[in-house]
């Protein structure tokens, strides 16, 4: 298993469309991946999960990979949070 911390950049936040592209980019690798925010810990690969959670900007998060491709799901989800998720 692997952690990473990691501050949301985008402004409006793991809103709808940054959340889904996170689930869907998350939910093609095999390890399970799960987002640690405020005590709760959410299904990486879930886009109800991920909006429920409501991480806005300037969050801190604590990303964690675990199972047989967890670095290649790891670097994928430093690149997204650190791209803004593209907005």
């Amino acid at each position: 298993m692997i952690t990473q911390k990691m501050t949301i950049k985008n402004p409006q936040g793991l809103h709808m469309r940054p959340a889904g592209v996170f689930a869907k980019e998350m939910g093609k690798f095999e390890c399970s991946v799960f987002i640690k925010y405020k005590n709760n810990r959410v299904n990486a690969k879930s886009l109800l999960n991920i909006i429920a959670a409501c991480i806005k900007c300037g969050s801190e998060i604590d990303i964690e990979c675990d199972g047989s491709d967890e670095q290649e799901a790891m670097a994928k989800a430093i690149e997204l949070v650190e791209s803004g998720f593209n907005e």
